[in-house]
């Protein structure tokens, strides 16, 4: 059966989270017209996840189904295509299982979608909601947590310059999604003891390497609730750092072959003088800046991330070629 929109919810130990989601989606507004269907996606959980789902079954929308799945593959890449493999829905919609759609947020998406059918995929308005005030200047370095604000007007992203959406209030169109997204993600999320992101820009460069339009939303609100730990200096250093690490192997995707030693050597050389620049800049108060600190371990992960990139080329070099696109 095929329907208008899928919500997919990929989830790890979201027992206490994931109510707060699936409360909001009760509430939506003006989607009677709109056939729609939610999916939680379990990436391997160990809380009591499976029991919290089935517990809102019971008190669930007769007309919208709410679907379980199980990925054991550790890592939000490979949740989320695991979501889009079992989606019924002609557009795919993430939320992560702390960002809270606002009421008409399924709405705005399938609207959007209709007006711009060449946007494979988009994004709106991430706001974010903190368990304690951020520190001063923290506006700088909040996209690292998915908070994204990019006025009232509608375009297109540059993904020639890395500049996407998150994928934590992210909508896509399976169609565009299927025919170009491989099986296997280069870059497959945070896991325990490691916090390489870019996750969520991979699929994003390779809808858009087959010609698809990746837009920003104005009206596509949502909220991400941001606890007291995620801005505290060593997650958010670990983060920027996670982020940085992914800017060679995020560049290679749409580089062609004679362009990718060039790439290599500008996001080397180019990031050595940021981190340069900001240590001359800064120099003592690194220590006391939290915000100044977190934009050098950015600069210093992309510097770096050409070796990493390397790395994980050659790691991949024996993988078959024959499962490439997901169908």
């Amino acid at each position: 059966m095929s329907l208008d929109f899928t919500v997919a919810i990929p989830t790890y130990n979201g027992a206490s989270r994931l109510p707060k989601v699936l409360d909001k989606l009760l509430a939506q507004v003006n989607s009677e017209q709109i056939t729609w269907e939610v999916i939680v996606v379990d990436n391997n959980s160990t809380d009591e996840t499976a029991q919290v789902v089935r517990d809102c079954q019971a008190h669930w929308l007769v007309s919208v189904p709410l679907r379980y799945c199980f990925e054991p593959q550790q890592g939000a890449a490979y949740a989320r295509l695991t979501a889009v493999r079992e989606a019924q829905g002609e557009l795919v919609g993430f939320l992560d299982d702390d960002n809270l759609p606002a009421p008409d947020w399924i709405q705005q998406a399938y609207l959007f979608a209709k007006e711009y059918p060449r946007a494979g995929a988009f994004s709106g308005q991430i706001h974010g909601e903190f368990e304690v005030p951020p520190p001063e200047g923290f506006e700088r370095i909040q996209a690292f947590l998915a908070i994204r604000e990019h006025g009232m007007e509608a375009h297109r992203f540059k993904p020639e310059n890395l500049q996407l959406p998150p994928a934590a209030s992210l909508v896509v169109r399976k169609k565009a999604w299927c025919e170009s997204v491989p099986l296997r993600p280069k870059l497959t999320g945070k896991l325990p003891g490691v916090m390489i992101q870019g996750d969520d820009y991979e699929p994003l460069l390779y809808i858009y390497k087959t010609g698809w339009e990746i837009w920003y939303h104005p009206e596509l609100h949502s909220y991400h609730q941001i606890p007291k730990w995620r801005l505290e200096r060593d997650y958010l250093l670990s983060i920027c750092r996670g982020c940085g690490l992914a800017t060679c192997q995020l560049r290679m995707i749409n580089a062609k072959g004679w362009e990718k030693p060039i790439a290599i050597f500008r996001t080397l050389l180019g990031n050595l003088r940021r981190v340069i620049q900001q240590i001359m800049k800064y120099r003592n108060r690194l220590k006391t800046d939290l915000i100044a600190a977190c934009e050098l371990e950015f600069f210093f992960g992309s510097s770096i991330s050409p070796f990493y990139s390397l790395i994980k080329i050659n790691s991949n070099k024996s993988l078959p070629e024959n499962q490439k696109i997901l169908k």
